[in-house]
């Protein structure tokens, strides 16, 4: 059979593809079975970005997560009031919707809901969407009620969310449907009420117990002088919004939402540009995200290793071992060893190790096993191990703590390790130096 070639074959990176692959299946796995709520302004399906954004929540859909789609409207309904001739008031940064602007609401929400549906359900082959089974799911999931008068004004069919109807959507997500929710929400009485996109996202992400919740927004996320920040917790959330620094609206509007839904028991909400191509993949599949992440409490662990881990620890250091940094070990010699063993998880996931072998008779200690991966290398995780084996030295009555090195020396003499000789070793560690590797050997009084 004669080869194919061509140019964008030669240009392919097949190991970056199979390495990026490889590190994405932990995400894959854990997301399997899990709900996502997806906010989005009437801009996305506006500026024509919804059709790259359907081959997304497909490949999601087929990987098995449970999507809620939560859609606004907001240029949809103003081009529909000019065109009336009905002027757009708001009160207090809420629209006022009196029966006229009602009207247009209603007529611009149906349509963007119409469109949406229509992407969703395409099927042209040789395109992501090739075989795609997307069927998606509405009805009047969402109770209101009115936002009633405020200041003195009344905001009349303006109204904000009552209650979701829980039961009905797990009931549409376990049949392998997409859930469709539009910013209207009706009431026991048979009225319909204007809603709020990160209402309606918000409350459905804290009423389903939603894993994440994500608005697509126009800013890159929250950023600092520094440039973004891609992950923080509630506190650090309310320190920017109560700060003196004035944010993007979108940060404004939306940063206090995922504030609520955190404190509220929603795992992970994330603010990610809707600009960015692929921006929904990236920030779920990637260590480090495209967007900024905000978690109630920090996502860092740092424990004893147990049995389970194993796997993890053994990830982390087969590199190192294939590049001589580390004297390599089975798998049976961990497992025996792993008392000895710290973990370093980070949203659940092991990213560095680290190993203390006491000598008690002459009361030392072997920093061993020292491994972080290489994204999470300046994020202080390998000083946290440090710090923490040091700790545990020093409550085992060890008065120094010695480490072997072929690669790192540099890294050690920072923190205070000072070179010895290899005389200066435990007599049993010196018995088992091996001359052909030819480590430096550094120590550190506790």
């Amino acid at each position: 059979m004669p080869q194919l070639s061509s140019p964008a074959a030669a240009e392919f990176d097949a190991p970056g593809f199979v390495a990026w692959f490889r590190s994405a299946a932990p995400y894959i796995n854990a997301f399997r079975g899990r709900t996502f709520v997806v906010a989005f302004g009437g801009e996305v399906v506006e500026d024509g970005k919804f059709v790259g954004l359907t081959h997304d929540f497909n490949l999601l859909a087929s990987l098995g997560v449970r999507l809620v789609l939560v859609h606004g409207a907001r240029p949809q309904i103003e081009q529909h009031l000019s065109r009336n001739n009905i002027e757009d008031r708001y009160h207090q940064n809420v629209r006022l919707t009196d029966a006229e602007t009602m009207r247009c609401v209603k007529e611009a929400v149906g349509r963007v809901r119409v469109e949406i549906e229509a992407l969703l359900s395409t099927g042209l082959a040789n395109s992501p969407m090739a075989n795609a089974d997307i069927r998606v799911a509405g009805g009047n999931f969402i109770t209101a009620q009115p936002m009633g008068v405020i200041a003195g004004v009344d905001l009349l069919h303006t109204g904000c969310v009552r209650k979701v109807d829980v039961a009905a959507i797990k009931d549409r997500l376990a049949f392998g449907e997409v859930v469709l929710l539009s910013p209207l929400g009706y009431s026991p009485t048979g009225e319909v009420f204007n809603l709020t996109l990160e209402d309606v996202a918000t409350q459905a992400a804290i009423a389903l117990d939603a894993d994440k919740l994500i608005f697509l927004m126009d800013t890159d996320g929250v950023l600092s002088k520094k440039g973004l920040l891609r992950e923080l917790t509630v506190a650090q959330a309310g320190a920017v919004l109560s700060g003196k620094r004035k944010l993007p609206d979108d940060v404004s509007l939306y940063l206090p939402c995922a504030i609520r839904a955190c404190e509220a028991g929603v795992a992970r909400t994330h603010l990610v540009s809707r600009h960015v191509d692929g921006a929904l993949l990236q920030e779920l599949f990637s260590d480090d995200g495209i967007g900024s992440m905000i978690v109630e409490t920090t996502l860092n662990t740092l424990r004893d290793a147990s049995i389970n881990d194993v796997g993890g620890i053994l990830q982390l250091l087969r590199p190192l071992e294939d590049e001589g940094v580390l004297v390599r070990r089975s798998r049976e010699l961990l497992e025996r060893e792993i008392g000895r063993f710290v973990v370093m998880e980070h949203d659940r996931r092991i990213v560095g190790c680290a190993a203390l072998y006491p000598f008690d008779d002459e009361a030392a200690g072997e920093l061993a096993c020292l491994a972080v991966l290489p994204g999470y290398r300046r994020h202080g995780y390998g000083e946290a191990l440090l710090g923490h084996i040091a700790a545990a030295a020093q409550a085992r009555g060890l008065r120094q703590l010695f480490v072997l090195t072929t690669r790192t020396a540099h890294w050690f003499v920072e923190r205070g390790f000072v070179e010895t000789d290899i005389d200066k070793l435990p007599a049993q560690k010196k018995s088992l130096y091996n001359y052909q590797r030819r480590s430096k050997v550094f120590v550190k009084t506790l």
